[in-house]
């Protein structure tokens, strides 16, 4: 009796150790499996980068940073005027609708203006050097290269109005960045 126990324990165990054997030649995917969890995550993964859109992305960093160096200038230009009596920086006059650094194609879409892209005034001279203290240094376009020669922005006072208007004639999408005080 005894041994009728004992073999249907050892079968038992026996049982449960090729049942463990087996389970455990299962336990890898197949071909197949992969390639379609590989082709979920690749679609999905394009309607993501489609959705967030990098180009535009960068483009609005670009346009914000743009947005950003024009106030920087036109304050800078502002306090180089209460510190000298009311006068701009020489090179900006009221006779002429002058450009700082010209690089602009049709200075930023306002009004009529044109600038040479071969004049300009250096206003890194007035507002950026050692003596003076407006800025630390004179901002750059995003996407300004050292082939155009400037900063990328340019700045004017109307003949007019007497008013000056920095702007950023790359800005990107469509966008008009100015400021004009």
């Amino acid at each position: 009796m005894w041994y009728i126990k004992l073999s249907l324990y050892l079968l038992v165990i026996f049982n449960n150790l090729f049942m463990s054997v087996k389970t455990n030649l299962k336990k890898g995917f197949t071909l197949l499996e992969i390639l379609l969890v590989v082709g979920i995550i690749s679609i999905l993964a394009g309607i993501v980068i489609l959705a967030i859109n990098p180009t535009k992305q960068l483009g609005d960093t670009r346009n914000a940073q743009r947005r950003s160096d024009v106030l920087t200038i036109m304050n800078a230009v502002y306090q180089y005027s209460i510190d000298n009596n009311g006068n701009l920086p020489p090179g900006i006059s009221s006779a002429t609708e002058s450009c700082a650094y010209a690089t602009a194609r049709d200075i930023c879409k306002v009004t009529g203006s044109t600038c040479s892209t071969l004049g300009g005034v250096d206003l890194d001279l007035y507002l950026a050097s050692t003596s003076a203290l407006y800025l630390t240094k004179m901002p750059i376009d995003p996407m300004a290269t050292s082939s155009t020669g400037g900063t990328g922005y340019t700045i004017y006072k109307s003949s007019t109005s007497g008013r000056v208007t920095v702007c950023a004639p790359s800005a990107e999408q469509g966008a008009s960045i100015f400021v004009t005080r």
